[in-house]
């Protein structure tokens, strides 16, 4: 029932760099586990009571141009790898909802937030050593266009999307 699905609160992509994400991810991540598009996770489980509240608080952090950002680092997350992203906009956009949000989040929504797009998990940790062996002898840093923000629910399996919201205004 969708009264009691959690909800997950995402970045969007701009079209370009998701083809380019989601394009790893479905190189790299195991298939028999990659339910989802390449993503941004802002919040893991906001209650269900609060999505009038979520999606008014969405719009109006939308309101604006989108946030400047940057995929910065590869992260080694053991058994998988990820881009670390930097924004200091979408950053103070984050803190924003978890002060709007406060009483309503999980502990690791609560703790410390480190932006990242993940394009490879669960997998050996020899593999992932190996994938980020090969990322790391091209990467360098580049923008990473951030068109909006999604909320979604969360049943298990792929999310099911309840409302994207774009920024508005150029960069």
């Amino acid at each position: 029932m969708t009264e009691n699905a959690p909800i997950i609160v995402s970045a969007l992509f701009g079209p370009a760099d998701f083809r380019w994400l989601d394009g790893l991810r479905r190189a790299h991540f195991p298939p028999e586990r990659n339910h989802l598009s390449a993503h941004l996770t802002l919040f893991h489980h906001l209650p269900p009571s609060a999505l009038p509240e979520l999606l008014t608080a969405l719009k109006r952090a939308c309101a604006g141009p989108p946030p400047p950002s940057t995929i910065t680092a590869l992260m080694n997350l053991g058994r998988g790898v990820a881009f670390r992203v930097s924004s200091p906009g979408l950053e103070a956009i984050r803190a924003d909802l978890a002060e709007a949000f406060h009483g309503l989040l999980t502990p690791q929504d609560q703790a410390g937030w480190r932006p990242h797009v993940t394009i490879q998990n669960k997998v050996e940790p020899a593999v992932a050593r190996a994938l980020l062996a090969q990322l790391s002898e091209a990467f360098r840093e580049r923008p990473l266009a951030i068109k909006g923000l999604a909320a979604w629910y969360y049943r298990g399996g792929p999310w099911e999307e309840i409302r994207a919201t774009s920024f508005r205004g150029p960069r």
